[in-house]
């Protein structure tokens, strides 16, 4: 597994920031332990308070020269102000957010150390059944007019991008040595795979707030619910997005099979079929347009991560559509040295 991306230790953020955080919090801060997730740079850290309370500090910060880090505090800033009333208990509580010698600080509750992957049955399901109650709560509501009723459906054209650009040889050169054999399934089922993703843009209403980021690492189980954090890309779409992204990652990271992560999700919250195969095909596009290209900058396991996605998320593709198996995706390998690595065309 590639190592993880660069982050500043506590004492690297600068004084100034690190003091008006202690005063916003009304504590000093004792220790800060950085907090690892997500494919990112930013800084993190779980921070504990000489009150005995505890915080989470998240910042963008100016990145480091050459590197590829988006920090898109800004928009999860604004997000976290305007949704919380809306979200309740399945956001973190805001502790709001402040600039400073070009930091942007957000703070908020602290949730705890990642205790997913590994995912149980047991704790996938009450994650599923979480994420519907969620959906369930905004399913045809009023939400705020500035976030994105069309973001879903950017994802519903990377097949056919990989083929007018010439690039369906970048995502067979994933299988090595069963190169050809990956070539030879991707033409046969690409006009089915076109067809689907071509829906996502014609994704019927209702619609719901969509989180668009729902993986392990942005999320904590606190009881009977799954608590979900950075909000950047937070918009407006078909639940059937959201649960198509989530349950493949679930799989991705060797949990249960993503149709039984719908079936529980449907135990509270039934999907259509029509928007359920367009989002899946349309994310193992995604994950097919991404996972061949060299990573960028500063993001070393982004890459081996969006292989295993893309073998999830494929795989569930072929059988909802009845495709054969591509039995060549275990050929697949997360390191892009096994595979020898590709150029972006």
């Amino acid at each position: 597994m590639p190592e993880r991306e660069p982050k500043p230790a506590w004492s690297e953020v600068p004084l100034a920031v690190r003091r008006e955080a202690e005063r916003r919090l009304r504590a000093r801060v004792v220790r800060a332990t950085r907090a690892y997730g997500g494919y990112a740079a930013s800084a993190t850290f779980r921070l504990r308070l000489a009150n005995g309370k505890r915080a989470f500090f998240k910042a963008g910060y100016p990145p480091p020269p050459g590197s590829a880090a988006i920090f898109p505090v800004d928009r999860e800033a604004k997000r976290y102000a305007a949704l919380a009333p809306i979200v309740g208990r399945w956001m973190p509580r805001y502790r709001g957010d402040f600039r400073l010698e070009r930091w942007h600080v957000l703070l908020m509750e602290d949730l705890g150390p990642a205790r997913i992957p590994p995912w149980s049955a047991r704790t996938a399901r009450l994650a599923c059944r979480s994420y519907a109650r969620f959906h369930r709560a905004t399913l045809g509501s009023a939400l705020p007019r500035w976030l994105s009723r069309t973001q879903h459906a950017e994802f519903g054209g990377y097949w056919r991008q990989l083929e007018r650009l010439g690039q369906l040889d970048g995502t067979a050169s994933l299988a090595g040595r069963r190169a050809d054999e990956a070539r030879e399934w991707i033409d046969a089922a690409l006009p089915l795979l076109v067809e689907h993703e071509r829906r996502l843009a014609a994704s019927r209403r209702p619609f719901v707030l969509l989180h668009f980021d729902t993986r392990s690492d942005n999320v904590r189980i606190a009881g009977d619910r799954m608590v979900m954090f950075d909000w950047p890309f937070a918009s407006v779409g078909p639940p059937e997005f959201d649960v198509a992204a989530f349950a493949q990652t679930i799989a991705a990271e060797g949990g249960p099979a993503p149709e039984r992560a719908v079936a529980w999700y449907e135990e509270l919250l039934p999907l259509r079929a029509r928007e359920l195969d367009a989002a899946v095909v349309g994310i193992a596009g995604y994950f097919a347009h991404r996972s061949w290209q060299p990573p960028p900058p500063g993001l070393p396991r982004l890459r081996s991560v969006q292989r295993r996605q893309l073998k999830a998320t494929l795989a569930w593709a072929a059988r909802r559509l009845a495709l054969p198996e591509p039995a060549w995706l275990r050929a697949v390998a997360d390191s892009s040295r096994a595979t020898g690595g590709q150029r972006s065309a």
